[in-house]
């Protein structure tokens, strides 16, 4: 046995991270162990969908931890009921198996489409996916990534996922074959910079399905629960998919995720999908209280407002420094820095008590708490500012 030298060593060293060990978070703030306190804006990739420790989630689950964690997945449970019962009422789905997580539900959807095609395409088997879409880190979901970066990753990958063009129908249809069995679209590109599919793309993009007898899977993983204004991103295209897949946001901070289909697409026969911890109810108790929480009209109408207003004050900041477009909805937008300085900018806000996030070299990504307030947005948007000035000087003097 080895004696880890540093507290750091003792974890599997999988990510460049900054020597900094958070301990307290409250709303858009995180404590580090030596009392620095800092404004998040990434919030877990957009997994606090309600910011740090909200008082919803911990009621839940002190609550339900005192009644029952889980009964095993064999059996059912009132609160994973409740919360299934609740999210189909709310869109165009009849069932819902829950994960651990949104590479999970990920995975439960290919392999649910592979089993449609199974029963009606012969037993066709490919997913059209898209270039730099990103799925997940399981060698499926990592497979029907488009990421670059997974190319060359834990070969061979698993066959089967050709990749199309965001927002152009032609590069889908050319990829269509006896094979294929279903279409799967983020339809806001997250992890490469916030890139949005267009309504009338996820539009022509549905009625193709439909008039080729494919399913279509909705990845909402980060899109969803109220991040871009409505409860579901999809909703806004005016469609409806086949499969939709949830994660980050739905448990509020808590591991879970939904995989969602119509009665139609739910092909499942007994055995071929499980997992011990799904839907246990602690998890589906802080599910259930977010999306009571978010599902309300004024709570989405403040993220649509603030959502506006945050794209606004980064336009702003875009023409004072001569940087590019804002890009995404609600609030998931990234900045066009137009020069790979994002890194640079990272660093520089995390000194100064700021977390953000850069997709890309060139690229800012901003997924505050659905509850921020304008004042934190102030607040951001003068660090953000001041932040920018620097470093434009510094490239001045070099």
């Amino acid at each position: 046995m080895t004696i880890a030298t540093h507290p750091f060593d003792a974890l599997m060293n999988i990510t460049a991270r900054p020597p900094i060990v958070f301990s307290r978070g409250e709303g858009a703030w995180l404590w580090d162990d030596t009392g620095k306190r800092y404004l998040d804006f990434m919030q877990g990739w957009a997994v606090n969908s309600l910011g740090h420790s909200p008082d919803i989630v911990i009621d839940a689950l002190t609550a339900q931890a005192r009644r029952l964690i889980t009964p095993s997945p064999a059996f059912y449970n009132d609160i994973s009921l409740r919360l299934a019962q609740a999210l189909v009422a709310r869109n165009d789905f009849d069932q819902v198996f829950f994960t651990n997580s949104g590479a999970e539900a990920n995975e439960g959807a290919i392999k649910l489409a592979r089993r449609y095609g199974t029963n009606h395409r012969n037993g066709a088997y490919e997913i059209i996916t898209f270039e730099d879409s990103f799925h997940g880190r399981t060698l499926a979901t990592m497979s029907a990534s488009g990421k670059k970066a997974f190319e060359a990753l834990f070969e061979p990958k698993v066959t089967g996922f050709p990749k199309a063009i965001t927002n152009d129908l032609a590069s889908v249809e050319a990829l269509i074959g006896d094979n294929t069995v279903a279409v799967m679209l983020e339809p806001i590109q997250g992890e490469s910079g916030v890139w949005p599919a267009t309504a009338e793309f996820m539009q022509a993009l549905r009625a193709l399905t439909q008039a080729r007898g494919l399913l279509l899977i909705v990845d909402e993983i980060q899109t969803g629960m109220g991040r871009t204004g409505t409860l579901f991103n999809y909703q806004q295209a005016g469609i409806a998919p086949d499969i939709m897949t949830l994660g980050k946001g739905i448990g509020g901070g808590v591991p879970l995720g939904a995989l969602l289909a119509t009665n139609k697409a739910a092909v499942f026969e007994h055995g071929d999908q499980g997992g011990t911890f799904n839907g246990n109810p602690l998890m589906c108790a802080a599910g259930l209280a977010v999306l009571d929480h978010i599902d309300r009209p004024a709570f989405l109408k403040s993220v649509v407002d603030n959502g506006h207003h945050l794209a606004g004050e980064l336009q702003r900041i875009s023409a004072r420094h001569g940087l590019g477009e804002v890009r995404g909805s609600g609030l998931l937008l990234a900045l066009d820095l137009k020069r790979p300085i994002a890194a640079a900018v990272v660093a520089e806000a995390l000194h100064d008590g700021l977390l953000l996030n850069a997709p890309r070299p060139d690229s800012l990504r901003l997924m505050p708490a659905l509850n921020v307030t304008r004042a934190e947005i102030g607040q951001m948007i003068g660090q953000l500012d001041a932040i920018l000035t620097r470093i434009g000087a510094a490239r001045c003097v070099a």
